[in-house]
């Protein structure tokens, strides 16, 4: 079926393809190479032999990224301009390869013949890239050499390929500027508001005071998740992926046996700050439902003694978070956790109930203008996605007139 899916790729433009148009099979216009590792042995980081790369990790936007691991023992080859596929986990993303390489198991190779400009399939490629199904294995979905030569492509004569090409490479430059643009005034609204958090922050008087998190909430970990013993009732909880900064995303929520008596203890209830333990240690929002949640053990519940407070502490969190100063409580060499000892000791900055008021309406105010902001940008690059694709759809049909 999943070989079917990939030969028919075009079922439904290559009904009314231009006159001059034929429809190729990969295998017939392309040299497809799977890829195969060395031996781990063979691998250095000296530069000794071939740049090798085992999978997508290094691709970029269109061009592979430097190397960094080498390989003396060679086993399949990609040349400059060939263009490498991933074809497990994920299948499909697509990238030029700049220099002679080894490539392994997680990549194959597809070069372009005298019948096709590399540029053209490339493209074609880019447009199907989330199309090509793999086959599901245990661990990996995956897909294989014939599988790729299976695919088909509508292939004009070369000068209209690179009259295409032209034409894409036209609107696209055009595209990539406005997106250029989009994601630096994203850039720009974000940096806004933490640049005002910060002077907030920073430029206070005498009357502010300096506190420890301990001194003024009480906190406690989740649930341990262990199937084997909890027992109860299943609940939805929140784990530390729930948590995003200020919000929460509820969708896929799993569930977890919760005692009766456990409802207090692990529950938070609204206007309780929850905060990541490991994860994403220190990523916090606010619980904002009338209804109670569940949590697991790698978040922590904060529940101040002024609910004003909250407020106050999460967007303190979230600069401290973005210059760097959050780290400084995390513990661990590798995976890092912002432990409960260490939450008791955060130091935070504050001033008297009544001005933390005023101040968190103006930050709440800006907050607002920012999101608007952030929206309207993101909607601009999701509307320059969509026309890219959209050329790229004319473009393979054979409309693309100019």
């Amino acid at each position: 079926m999943k070989d079917k899916h990939n030969s028919q790729l075009l079922k439904n433009s290559v009904m009314s393809l231009p006159d001059g148009w034929d429809v190729k099979k990969l295998g017939d216009v392309c040299d497809v190479i799977a890829g195969q590792s060395p031996q781990g042995i063979y691998y250095n980081n000296q530069e000794d032999g071939l740049p090798f790369y085992q999978g997508k990790k290094e691709f970029t936007e269109k061009y592979i990224g430097e190397p960094v691991k080498w390989t003396t023992k060679i086993t399949k080859k990609a040349d400059k301009d060939d263009i490498l596929m991933s074809v497990r986990a994920p299948v499909g993303p697509i990238n030029f390869a700049t220099q002679k390489i080894c490539i392994g198991r997680g990549l194959a190779s597809i070069r372009a013949g005298k019948l096709i400009d590399k540029e053209f399939l490339y493209n074609f490629l880019l447009k199907h890239e989330n199309e090509i199904i793999g086959n599901t294995g245990a661990v990996f979905n995956s897909i294989n050499k014939t599988q790729i030569g299976a695919i088909q492509i509508p292939l004009p004569l070369l000068d209209e390929q690179q009259r295409i090409i032209e034409v894409l490479d036209k609107a696209f430059t055009a595209i990539d500027k406005a997106k250029q643009n989009a994601e630096q005034n994203l850039r720009n609204a974000k940096e806004l508001f933490e640049s005002y958090l910060s002077e907030i922050f920073e430029n206070h008087d005498l009357t502010w005071k300096v506190k420890a998190l301990g001194e003024i909430a009480k906190h406690s970990l989740g649930k341990m998740l262990d199937k084997n013993k909890n027992k109860g009732i299943k609940k939805k909880y929140l784990r530390n992926q729930s948590v995003r900064w200020f919000d929460f995303d509820l969708d896929g929520l799993t569930e977890m046996r919760f005692l009766d008596n456990e409802k207090e203890r692990y529950t938070a209830i609204k206007g309780d700050v929850l905060i990541c333990e490991g994860g994403y240690p220190g990523r916090a929002a606010i619980w904002q439902n009338d209804y109670p949640i569940y949590f697991q053990k790698a978040i922590h519940r904060v529940r101040f003694s002024e609910s004003v407070y909250g407020q106050w502490f999460l967007y303190y969190l979230f600069l401290s978070d973005r210059t760097g100063k959050l780290k400084l409580y995390f513990t661990g060499t590798g995976i890092q956790h912002f432990t409960g000892a260490s939450l008791d000791k955060f130091i935070i900055p504050i001033p008297p109930i009544n001005v933390i008021k005023i101040l968190i309406t103006k930050i709440d105010n800006i907050s607002s203008e920012t999101k608007k902001l952030e929206s309207i940008y993101q909607q601009k690059l999701d509307n320059l996605t969509e026309l890219k694709k959209s050329i790229l759809q004319k473009a393979f049909a054979g409309e693309l007139t100019q």
